[in-house]
């Protein structure tokens, strides 16, 4: 189940100092690149301050299948030998699901397309969906139980009880059936 959830992947980048140029074109390259690819949802760049050396690349696949194939594929190795001695990756992490949108604001560049992550009231929104329910349920079926306990002991139970139910079950079942809603095109105002 957790394989058909999209998965971003986070690779931080070190630059030899000089060549921010080239490796913003090669970055670029390898986005247009994955552009047609099967799966693809997005990706961006960002440098970490205006003096920095290190650089943080993401890009977004619709599942872990698609993403493996691109990572396997020989228009990929072609794309990563091309950058000679430009760069060399100090951390790579795979993300599915939910857990990305915790990020601060800023974290993601700018050419991320916004369809990539949803507003922070829809991720909301998607979140009470299944939590409060839950909550209820959880609350009414072990009131019987630890409606004699200390207040804290009983919430820590209820959370210990529902993370991982949210965690693996209602969130990533949430965010598939909301999936058009969560990443449909914002709008863009219009300036008076």
């Amino acid at each position: 189940m957790l394989d058909l959830q999209p998965v971003t992947v986070s690779i931080a980048r070190t630059v030899q100092p000089g060549y921010h140029r080239q490796f913003a074109a090669w970055a670029h390259a390898g986005q247009e690149l994955a552009r047609e690819w099967p799966g693809y949802l997005g990706s961006g760049w960002v440098r970490t301050g205006p003096d920095s050396d290190e650089w943080h690349v993401m890009y977004r696949f619709s599942d872990v299948a698609s993403l493996r194939a691109w990572d396997d594929s020989h228009e990929r190795s072609w794309w990563i030998d091309s950058a000679g001695g430009l760069m060399e990756i100090t951390r790579v992490e795979h993300r599915t699901g939910i857990e990305g949108w915790f990020d601060q604001p800023g974290d993601v560049s700018i050419s991320v397309p916004e369809t990539v992550v949803p507003p922070r009231w829809k991720q909301a929104v998607s979140i009470f969906l299944p939590f409060f329910p839950l909550s209820l349920l959880s609350n009414f079926l072990l009131h019987p139980i630890t409606g004699h306990w200390p207040l804290p002991f009983a919430v820590l139970l209820n959370v210990c009880l529902l993370t991982p139910i949210m965690t693996y079950l209602l969130l990533p079942l949430s965010t598939r059936l909301l999936k058009p809603w969560l990443h449909a095109p914002r709008k863009v105002r219009e300036a008076r």
